[in-house]
């Protein structure tokens, strides 16, 4: 459901409060008494059949009796009586409700059902938006609001937001947000998320201008919100940081794993993978959430990540320098032309190098200076500034004296002035300047390294992807055949023969693998492969053969493999007596010597759906643990920052008399998967390992993949919706061109670049509502990244001679998160207008919209652009002027 109805919940102009109470140690008293004690303007109502008055405010016996209808109602009553109060409520127009009391699951109606699934049902006719049950509460300072039962107040407005789902985290950062003058926009306690979710919120306060951060502290995600929370987080995480705490980092107890790949992934790093993808920076502690928020919040963002170290003391620097290595912080690399302007600056005995120590007697013009020089340094991406306590120079004359410079500087610039008292008063000046300061080098350097991961979340939201190294062209009928197959015989796992042949339908090579029954059999296909061979125990219930002895290598006559598929029968029925032991598989030895042995896997989490994970491969691959997941879809981009945050990606690279592997290769094999998951919803779980990797490429060894019924279609398992392939179609113009009609792609940057600079300034003009201006790469790449979820572009594209994709138009919409309203734009190429593009792209997006189940599509023009509104006309467009501007409106009800 999303934002509908949320201006009620955190804007309300009248508030009830049922529950309301005389006794100050009840919840229903205590929300009263916060309530009263802010300054909310609106109507305030008591509701208690006990009472006339509560805390002096004239109070009502039932919702029936009140004078106005509230905005917002906070329910504090027993379970039972919830339903009807909600039916109440709604019937007289209120349209948000928070709900405090818990208990509403367990708790049975008077029909049998659940308490929560008849207050639910009596909140839907009316689209009542429910925040809780089992929440604190809600406040929003600016309105004066507290309707909570915290002991803690918020009173002090600020720009943050705070969501969480733990009513006792709640309370717990008021305490200590108060304690440091913190203030906030909204503080929200969601409880168990009955209605309203953290996907609501994010939408809402993604897009609220009051609110310049957001902070999550996150228990669990609902299996059916999975993709709501990312569209709404990765639409936030655009426009303003986001920065989650999510509890539960190390539940007790592993349970037994039937592949490597569900026992490496882990519900945890799940999370972590799905909040990275969403651009969400995720933190350890309540210190560290709002030391990131301040950064974030403060400092701008960084075009690298290379940090230079400015301190008056050698110590401090060399802390500082500690901290970031081990953290996995670059230290800048000064030029040499910086070094020659320091020397002529800095006294002799300054360290020549990066940290920059200026010796303990430095004051504010040397600070300044130094700064200004490494600012104007083309390798330095930010500044830390530390200062040692001096008699010479004191600290706070020290830190007002720079003030002015760090506020010009080109770079994010963070302070950490050290000591307690005379620093302190240093720390103030910086705080109250908004410059963000830390009590210690670890603090900032740790502040460091947000800005450096959150760079990289929004990088994973906005980067343009390479195109692959080749385009692959799957045969998914060959891997649904094989599928089709083991499903009707009752089984769930394919053979490793048939697990590769799934695989290679996908584009993966594989080692060719031949079947035996018997021990004779296996010597004979050996003879015919050529030696060396290997061979493994063939078993639909074995899954790890080395671990019974199933696998032997370097086979080199036929009397050696009969001998080892005689012995590997006995070892495997004396582990696994219960068995079905079917033959074994003959593959030739793979001789690739310097071959890395890699992991690529993929496992179903009950939250965000399929999973896909990489890492260092072979026997030991649980021990090592080396490895990393990411949601799909993957592109090039996207595999290269899963590849990327392993160990085994620096060996990667080749080292000593290794030569760096085919990484393109490895990338690619990652997409092909990916592809396989959103073609074939069958695939459960999926493990190739070992897969050899080196210069030549990649090779996969070995293969298991767990199969069973679809429920849903490929794409609406996935926390991401990919690519839809299934809406490009081919159209023939007037002029008998051919031209594909396809979603817009994120590999489409550069010739969208070419198609926005073959736009006449005119035309520009009308597309921008009167603005003639140029169009940057940074807001082309965000038009190409879109979330097919609630956006969508079309384009008509042909491919030039040089076999490049040319864009000749497009049209997009972006729908709000109802899917009651979606904004239209169209534009065609100025050379080729008149040419029946924009007539057949505006009515694919209709038909588009109309399948979405959307209301209305609506846009705007200026009213001078005369040939658009009358193309709009004669498509079935309302046409109409904008009273009092320059423009008109464009509307159409599809449902």
């Amino acid at each position: 459901m999303s934002v509908r109805h949320l201006d009620s919940l955190f804007r309300p102009k009248s508030l009830a409060i049922i529950g309301a109470s005389q006794n100050p140690k009840s919840i229903g008293g205590t929300i009263m008494r916060n309530v009263l004690r802010g300054s909310f303007a609106g109507p305030i109502m008591p509701v208690n059949p006990k009472y006339t008055a509560v805390a002096g405010v004239l109070t009502y016996p039932d919702v029936a009796s009140l004078p106005v209808t509230p905005d917002l109602a906070v329910i504090c009553t027993p379970p039972a009586t919830i339903p009807d109060l909600v039916e109440q409520l709604g019937r007289r127009g209120t349209r948000a409700t928070i709900l405090v009391t818990a208990g509403l699951t367990a708790a049975k109606h008077r029909d049998g059902r659940s308490v929560q699934e008849a207050m639910l049902d009596a909140a839907r006719p009316y689209v009542m938006r429910l925040l809780g049950p089992n929440c604190v509460g809600l406040m929003v300072p600016g309105l004066g609001l507290n309707a909570t039962f915290s002991h803690a107040d918020a009173s002090l407005p600020g720009s943050i937001a705070f969501v969480s789902q733990s009513g006792g985290f709640c309370t717990a950062t008021l305490d200590w947000a108060k304690a440091r003058g913190i203030g906030f926009s909204h503080f929200v306690s969601l409880g168990n998320c009955a209605d309203i979710d953290f996907g609501d919120v994010l939408d809402y306060l993604g897009s609220a201008p009051e609110t310049k951060a957001i902070l999550l502290y996150m228990e669990s995600i609902g299996a059916n919100e999975a993709r709501k929370f990312m569209s709404a987080a990765r639409a936030a995480a655009r426009n303003k940081p986001v920065i989650a705490i999510k509890a539960g980092r190390n539940p007790e107890g592993a349970r037994a794993a039937a592949s490597h790949t569900e026992a490496l992934a882990g519900a945890d790093n799940v999370y972590d993978a799905a909040l990275r993808r969403a651009g969400i920076l995720r933190v350890n502690d309540l210190d560290e959430l709002f030391d990131a928020v301040e950064t974030l919040a403060r400092s701008r963002p960084l075009r690298g990540e290379r940090l230079a170290i400015l301190t008056n003391g050698g110590g401090p620097g060399v802390i500082a320098t500690d901290a970031l290595i081990a953290g996995g912080g670059q230290l800048a690399r000064l030029t040499d032309e910086t070094i020659a302007k320091l020397n002529a600056l800095l006294p002799g005995t300054w360290s020549h190098g990066n940290p920059v120590d200026m010796i303990g007697d430095s004051g504010a013009h040397e600070y300044i200076e130094a700064l200004r020089v490494l600012d104007a340094d083309p390798d330095v991406d930010a500044v830390l500034v530390m200062n040692a306590p001096s008699a010479i120079a004191l600290p706070e004359d020290t830190a007002r004296g720079i003030i002015d410079t760090i506020c010009k500087c080109e770079v994010p610039i963070l302070t950490s002035w050290l000591g307690g008292e005379a620093a302190g008063r240093a720390r103030r000046v910086f705080s109250d300047a908004e410059i963000p300061t830390y009590d210690t080098p670890e603090q900032a350097v740790r502040a460091f390294m947000h800005m450096m991961r959150y760079r990289r979340n929004l990088e994973i939201l906005t980067q343009v992807p390479p195109s692959a190294p080749t385009d692959f062209t799957a045969e998914p009928e060959i891997a649904r055949g094989v599928i089709d197959m083991a499903l009707a015989e009752g089984r769930e796992l394919l053979t490793e023969p048939e697990a590769k042949r799934v695989l290679a339908a996908y584009g993966i090579p594989v080692v060719e693998t031949r079947v035996a029954g018997t021990p004779k059999e296996a010597a004979r296909l050996a003879a015919e492969i050529g030696f060396p061979v290997a061979i493994k125990i063939l078993s639909p219930e074995i899954t790890h053969k080395s671990d019974v002895g199933g696998v032997v290598l370097g086979l080199d006559t036929a009397e050696e493999v009969e001998s080892a598929a005689i012995a590997m029968h006995a070892r495997a029925h004396k582990h696994c007596p219960e068995a079905t032991l079917t033959g074994f598989t003959v593959q030739a030895m793979a001789n690739r010597p310097t071959a890395h042995e890699l992991i690529i896997g993929m496992t179903t989490d009950s939250i965000f759906g399929p999973v896909i994970l990489f890492g260092r491969g072979g026997t030991a691959v649980e021990i090592i643990g080396d490895r990393a997941v990411a949601l799909p879809p993957l592109n090039m981009s996207l595999a290269r920052h899963l590849v990327s945050r392993t160990q085994v990606f620096k060996l990667l690279k080749g080292y000593r008399d290794r030569p760096p592997a085919d990484l393109d290769a490895i990338l690619l094999t990652l997409i092909q998967v990916s592809q396989l998951i959103v073609d074939r919803p069958e695939v459960l779980e999926l493990d190739i390992n070992p897969l050899f990797a080196d210069d030549r490429g990649v090779l996969a060894l070995d293969a298991r993949i767990r199969v069973g019924r679809a429920t849903v279609s490929g794409h609406k398992r996935l926390a991401i919706r990919p690519y839809p392939r299934d809406l490009e179609e081919m159209v023939t113009l007037q002029s008998g061109r051919e031209v594909l009609l396809r979603p817009i792609r994120p590999e489409d940057q550069p010739a969208h670049e070419e198609f926005v600079s073959r736009i006449t300034p005119e035309d520009l003009a009308f597309r921008f509502l009167g603005v003639t201006r140029d169009v940057p790469p940074s807001e082309i790449a965000r038009l190409v990244q879109i979330d097919y979820d609630r956006e969508m572009a079309f384009i008509a594209t042909v491919t030039d001679e040089w076999g490049l994709s040319e864009t000749l138009a497009v049209v997009r919409t972006m729908t709000n998160p109802d899917n009651t309203v979606a904004d239209f734009a169209v534009m065609v190429r100025s050379d080729l207008k008149r040419t029946g593009l924009g007539t057949i792209l505006t009515k694919k997006m209709i038909n588009y919209c109309k399948s979405r189940g959307t209301n209305v599509v609506v846009g705007q023009s200026l009213t001078t652009n005369t040939a658009l509104l009358s193309l709009m006309a004669k498509l079935g467009f309302q046409v109409r002027p904008i009273e009092g501007t320059d423009r008109s409106e464009v509307r159409m009800r599809l449902n």
